[in-house]
């Protein structure tokens, strides 16, 4: 589709935005969101015409991109039979959904309970853990992000949670291993991971085995940084869990259906969780869903149990209908394995050779459609370019990055020093080079605040 320049709608949008949509995650008055007139493929444009390549889907969610037209015909088709219907009945799309998504999740993960995002996602996991095992607390790592919710926010690892942290969550963090930055004096992948998992046992250890009912992980950190876990360490995190009867849940919220260029990331590392946590590319965040897989030993606790807990709008049709489509969509077109292969092919060594002409790229990891670029000031002292959490002035690097990528045309996906290259799963070749050259041009931006 051709943009149609139209700023007078655009102006109107804009100014309906401004007084009355209050935003997320901001400071109202220190805003000014973008006015976005339509969106196809791996490409969204605003009303002045202006075209930018995606390298965010949306919020690390439109894997199979904007508007595929068989998902938007599924979509129509069922508001065209059954708009909505309760959860407490069984609906086509909904058991469709739940069937599909079953057979995708690794084990026994065979039954799923439907939600409407990855926050609540995580609620009703850590609820089910406790319930499960009879125990209060819950461990997670720093550099995290499981959603804004109360329960899931405080078992956040990142500056999200601090506001709304009561402290008595029943939520203990701990280091997850990240070589960079490595917390254990690491110098190899084997000695991270054999050190994180001591810290782990550790701090089973020292919080009482006895009262903890989960250990939650993203199978690969999203926000935090998309730190690919070394080999080894979530095999040992299920070792420990089975050892001291823990519920290991993973948050694959970001990284499921295709992202990492398998339909789990669980599938990279041969690990089983108890619990699985999806949202976002289940159906690419056409219709609000999430859900969580379960195993056959939790479902057993609520078979003659009643599970307490749900969600008005739990596998609501319009969105099972969605994530029907995206699933059978992903599959024909061969979408998980484009992520893969053009993962390991393009952006892979691209962003390596990106590094090797910028002294502002520290590092850069990450698999299939997830990657991320960490920009230091100085590759020595692995200082970042700019403060943990830092705003205005402290964060002027790294927005000036970031408008160099939006001056290309091209959208980044920025948190505190990184940027991120999580594109469509669906993404071309062309698409990901044009892509890529905005983003070598931008990073000459950043090089100016090394030393």
């Amino acid at each position: 589709m051709t943009p149609q320049p139209n700023p007078e709608a655009g102006a109107a949008v804009k100014a309906a935005d401004r007084d009355h949509v209050f935003h997320s995650w901001s400071a109202q008055e220190l805003i000014d969101p973008l006015a976005v007139a339509g969106a196809e493929g791996s490409y969204f444009w605003d009303y002045d015409g202006r075209r930018y390549l995606d390298f965010s889907s949306g919020l690390v969610y439109t894997n199979i991109g904007y508007q595929h037209p068989k998902v938007v015909t599924a979509i129509q088709e069922q508001a065209a039979r059954m708009t909505t219907f309760a959860p407490a009945f069984a609906i086509e799309a909904r058991s469709e959904a739940a069937r599909l998504i079953a057979e995708r999740t690794p084990g026994d993960l065979d039954k799923i309970f439907f939600t409407n995002g990855g926050a609540d996602a995580v609620e009703h996991a850590i609820r089910m853990a406790r319930l499960h095992t009879g125990r209060p607390k819950v461990l997670s790592a720093y550099r995290s992000y499981h959603g804004g919710t109360q329960q899931a926010v405080n078992i956040t690892g990142d500056p999200r949670r601090w506001a709304s942290d009561s402290g008595t969550a029943g939520v203990v963090h701990f280091w997850a291993p990240y070589l960079y930055r490595s917390r254990f004096y690491a110098e190899t992948e084997e000695q991270e991971c054999a050190r994180a998992l001591e810290h782990l046992e550790t701090t089973i250890a020292f919080e009482g085995p006895s009262t903890v009912a989960a250990i939650i992980l993203e199978t690969i950190p999203g926000t935090a940084g998309i730190m690919v876990p070394p080999p080894g360490y979530l095999a040992g995190v299920r070792e420990l869990c089975d050892k001291y009867g823990i519920v290991f849940v993973l948050d694959e919220v970001m990284a499921g259906f295709g992202r990492t260029g398998e339909w789990f990331a669980a599938d990279l590392f041969d690990v089983t969780p108890d619990l699985l946590t999806f949202a976002k590319g289940v159906n690419s965040g056409y219709v609000p869903l999430g859900g969580v897989a379960i195993s056959g030993a939790i479902a057993e606790t609520f078979g003659k149990r009643p599970y307490p807990g749900g969600l008005t709008y739990s596998g609501h049709p319009l969105a099972c209908a969605a994530a029907v489509a995206t699933i059978n969509v992903m599959a024909e077109e061969g979408v998980v394995e484009n992520a893969a292969r053009l993962g390991a092919s393009v952006v892979g060594p691209e962003l390596r050779e990106l590094a090797a002409r910028h002294p502002s790229v520290g590092e850069v990891r990450g698999v299939g459609m997830f990657w991320a670029l960490e920009l230091v000031r100085n590759r020595q002292t692995r200082e970042p370019l700019v403060p943990y959490n830092a705003a205005g002035e402290a964060n002027a690097p790294m927005a000036a990055f970031a408008a160099a990528a939006k001056g290309g045309g091209l959208w980044p996906f920025v948190n505190m020093n990184r940027t991120h290259v999580v594109p469509p799963c669906t993404v071309t070749e062309a698409e990901l080079k044009d892509g890529l050259a905005v983003l070598d041009a931008a990073l000459s931006v950043a090089d100016e605040y090394t030393r």
